[in-house]
């Protein structure tokens, strides 16, 4: 009964999932590379992202070292000579005009956060973001407004897809349900918990529309470059991310191309995580809050 009890929860660890490459590995803390084992860093994750024209970074809302993690690779990839969009989960597509006066240096901090309406928005603690927003302007980077209202997200977790307008449907394309793997990245999310009935399917849509909403803003945004140069760092929070199920996943089915993520997550120590979670890992302890 004990064995049986580990094992199942063994598998609800989000970080322990079957899914992609095969095998477990041991992330140190910093960056890992998890087709190696080896040790990593930022310079390495550009070169591999050489030819990719979406690379992300995945993170956990409320630590400062994953968004400085974030704004790393930025510089490395501006570093490498690529030319950088940076796509934000944390803004909604309507909010696109008030990003550029940032980027242009033409706001100061506090009239970005107030323009930028960055506490309606997303509300976490503007500090915690601030190296990914000042390696932004640094470089004069344009900014990319990916997310859909949240209270369109909640209205088909509550009344399912076909409850959307017209009008949402334009930001939000049709919904892919059908991805197994994604399927278990989101359960394993949210505790093991089983989705059944109409509510959890319809949990699980809400899930799936954030995915393919940003997915699509990011095509939008970026078009079709043939500039190999062109890359976008997509800033998301690592469940949208992990096993490139998510947003990644999206853009794959949509387009053929390869995607590059980072996957961070916190620890006391090196842990052990599967080799599928992404390309690459980066551990920090956590912070205390």
């Amino acid at each position: 009964m004990t064995a049986v009890l580990l094992a199942a929860m063994i598998q609800a660890d989000p970080y322990l999932l079957e899914i992609g490459a095969r095998g477990r590995i041991v992330a140190g803390m910093g960056y890992t590379d998890l087709a190696t084992g080896r040790a990593a860093d930022p310079d390495d994750i550009a070169r591999s992202a050489r030819g990719v024209r979406f690379v992300f970074v995945g993170e956990s809302h409320d630590q400062l070292a994953h968004h400085q993690a974030q704004a790393d690779v930025i510089e490395a990839l501006v570093r490498d000579g690529r030319q950088v969009v940076v796509g934000f989960e944390m803004f909604t597509r309507d909010n696109q005009g008030l990003l550029d006066p940032w980027t242009m240096d033409r706001w100061d901090e506090p009239t970005f956060i107030e323009r930028a309406k960055w506490k309606e928005q997303w509300g976490m603690d503007y500090a915690l973001y601030r190296p990914v927003f000042e390696a932004v302007r640094r470089h004069g980077l344009p900014m990319a407004a990916l997310n859909i209202p949240r209270d369109w997200v909640r209205q088909v977790s509550r009344q399912g897809a076909d409850s959307l307008s017209e009008e949402q449907r334009r930001w939000v394309p049709p919904l892919d349900l059908t991805n197994r793997d994604h399927k278990a990245v989101f359960t394993a999310l949210i505790g093991g918990h089983p989705l059944e009935g109409q509510q959890g399917i319809n949990m699980y849509s809400a899930q799936v529309a954030w995915d393919e909403a940003m997915a699509q803003a990011a095509l939008d945004f970026l078009g079709d470059f043939p500039n190999p140069k062109r890359v976008m760092v997509i800033i998301a929070g690592a469940g949208h991310t992990m096993y490139g199920q998510g947003i990644n996943w999206r853009i794959t089915k949509r387009t053929g191309e390869r995607t590059l993520g980072v996957v961070c997550l916190t620890s006391e120590g090196p842990r052990e995580v599967s080799r599928g979670l992404g390309d690459f890992s980066f551990v920090s302890p956590p912070e205390s809050k």
